[in-house]
């Protein structure tokens, strides 16, 4: 097929040209006695991202599911009580991880399209007096539903209760593309990857890691090798690694992290509101309406869309592959097939954002959806038109 495909899953994200410019490399010598003054300059602008001062940020060549692995090995022990929630195909993989490291998960269900339970954990934490809970899981934003909690109100659900368990977020597809604060939300664990709003290809599991659960680390029991904090600490400071680090794909994050910081992180997550909101309203133009139950649940990384009863959103997504050579995602687990999903994180404008929502539209016209053409790209036009002001000059 002529031209390019266009993606727009909600990870991997595009690589912008000047991140595989600077992968474009020859390897290098992970030892040399100058690799420092590249590393620890990465591990700093890396906590920026985090925004944490007061922890560390760790990089593992794995994807965002080691980081998950890493946050629980390292910090747990078998039979811990640890409290999760699940409300999509993500957050379930993480009680299931917790499940197999042999936790005592207290997962609870909450209906896909809502996030998480705050006032149902409150409830739980304050009815827990012996503190046998260890650990309360969040995830920040759902990929499969399109649904974003609020970590700030985990937190305070926390301290009201004058509760001590660590804090463990997965900031898989949020961290560098929706407001995220480390330190002010009292965040132990803040696990991401490379692969989207970092703009990179996969294979760099990212965490941010508190003074707390560091300490964490002298009782914890659950068995890790590769991913041990302990064996990167003890390299980290003097800027290398325990074992053969990716190298490209960290020249690749320094460029992902020179362009977050020169666009600002408040840029970042206003740009990213917008296009989250342009696609909000053409959802809205076609009649059709989200996964995520209500507004306050809304992600600006990704929309999960509900297709009408007796059509079938997985084929919507491959239409739009095979025909107009876009790359849309499927939809999940329980709404298999109910939905399809469109990605708008990473590197993106105004332009770009228009094409899922133009192949959207003609792949459902294309299988008689009754979505009127046109409608959806001009509720966006619209809204980036009127709204172009708040773009940083």
């Amino acid at each position: 097929m002529a031209g390019r495909n266009f993606l727009f899953i909600p990870g991997p994200t595009n690589v912008p040209e000047r991140i595989q410019n600077a992968m474009h490399i020859s390897q290098e010598d992970m030892r040399a006695s100058d690799f420092p003054e590249f590393t620890l300059s990465l591990f700093a602008d890396l906590k920026q991202v985090f925004r944490t001062k007061h922890g560390r940020a760790f990089i593992f060549p794995s994807s965002g599911t080691g980081a998950w692995e890493a946050a629980i090995s390292n910090t747990l022990s078998p039979n811990d009580k640890v409290l999760m929630s699940s409300f999509g195909h993500f957050s379930h993989l993480w009680v299931d991880m917790c499940q197999r490291h042999g936790l005592d998960v207290h997962a609870l269900e909450v209906d896909w399209g809502e996030g998480v339970p705050v006032e149902e954990y409150r409830r739980i934490l304050e009815a827990d007096k012996n503190r046998e809970i260890k650990g309360v899981f969040a995830t920040h934003n759902e990929t499969a539903t399109g649904v974003t909690s609020d970590v700030a109100a985990v937190r305070r659900a926390l301290d009201e209760t004058g509760h001590p368990a660590l804090l463990y977020v997965d900031g898989v597809s949020s961290i560098a593309s929706i407001d995220f604060r480390m330190d002010e939300w009292g965040v132990d664990l803040a696990v991401s990857g490379s692969q989207k709003g970092f703009m990179m290809p996969t294979g760099l599991g990212l965490l941010g890691v508190s003074q707390k659960a560091l300490e964490a680390m002298a009782s914890a029991r659950l068995p890790r090798t590769f991913f041990s904090f302990e064996d990167m600490m003890r390299v980290n400071d003097d800027g290398y690694f325990p074992y053969t680090p990716a190298t490209i794909l960290l020249r690749g994050l320094r460029a992902s992290l020179d362009m977050l910081l020169e666009e600002g992180l408040e840029n970042v997550f206003r740009r990213q509101h917008r296009m989250g909101e342009a696609v909000r309203k053409a959802v809205q133009a076609w009649g059709l309406r989200l996964v995520a139950k209500e507004p306050k649940w809304h992600s600006d990384t990704v929309s999960a869309i509900y297709v009408p009863d007796g059509f079938d959103g997985n084929e919507v997504v491959r239409h739009a592959y095979r025909r107009y050579n876009l790359a849309l995602s499927v939809s999940l687990s329980k709404i298999a097939g109910k939905a399809f999903r469109i990605g708008h994180l990473g590197d993106l404008n105004e332009l770009m954002l228009l094409t899922p929502i133009t192949g959207a539209e003609m792949a459902m016209k294309d299988l008689g959806i009754p979505v009127e053409l046109g409608s959806g790209v001009a509720a966006a036009q619209e809204y980036l038109r009127s709204t172009s002001a708040q773009i940083r000059n």
